[in-house]
């Protein structure tokens, strides 16, 4: 089977040198491309073609990672980003979910956790690091944000079960499992939650569940 195609974009040489050298070293994944800022990243999908996964930084010259999402899934829907992240970047998250990136990663994250992310996304689904929504929710908490909407108004208990263990990243098999139903009994919930919250995606529906206090992870 061939190597998924990776591409790296982020304006520091040595930190895509370690971390091409890491994801080369996997079995299931190739870096094919490296860009330092997005105008590179957004000249290289027009010529060499759309890869599996792309890993982007936030904070870079030129064009930064916000503006780079926003251009290449414009053009491109769907193309599986991955964001790049440090703390203290968590204003820009709902930014990023909102154009249509699939996942965050710490940048101090093992090697390990990055795959598991490039496998999921590559896969269609969605990635969020764990360590990173416990201190979005904190950030949220400390602010004072306040609901948009109450868990009452808008979804009902079964539904909201179905959101925690979706914001857990567990797959609609998976849940199904967990709750004792079908998973196609699954798949129905979660279009509702979706079509209730007016979330595009699972990204999008984890973003609003945390900033709505819908759930706590």
């Amino acid at each position: 089977m061939a190597s998924k195609k990776v591409i790296i974009v982020d304006d520091h040489t040595l930190f895509r040198n370690g971390l091409k050298l890491l994801i080369n070293n996997t079995s299931d994944f190739r870096v094919v491309g490296e860009a330092a800022d997005g105008r590179m990243f957004l000249d290289m999908l027009e010529s060499d073609g759309l890869p599996d996964v792309v890993l982007l930084d936030i904070n870079m010259p030129e064009m930064d990672g916000i503006e780079a999402a926003e251009a290449a899934l414009s053009r491109y829907p769907g193309l599986p980003i991955i964001t790049l992240s440090m703390y203290g970047e968590e204003d820009y998250y709902f930014k990023m979910v909102s154009s249509g990136v699939k996942g965050f990663v710490l940048k101090n994250s093992d090697i390990q956790e990055v795959v598991d992310a490039m496998e999921s996304v590559a896969a269609g689904g969605t990635y969020f690091s764990q360590e990173l929504l416990v201190n979005l929710v904190s950030n949220l908490r400390s602010t004072g944000s306040s609901s948009i909407v109450s868990d009452g108004e808008i979804l009902s208990e079964r539904e909201r079960e179905i959101l925690f263990l979706i914001c857990k990243g567990l797959s609609n098999q998976e849940i199904g499992e967990e709750l004792f139903i079908s998973k196609r009994t699954v798949d129905k919930h979660r279009a509702n939650i979706l079509a209730k919250t007016n979330c595009k995606n699972t990204a999008n529906l984890v973003v609003f569940a945390i900033k709505n206090h819908l759930v706590e992870i």
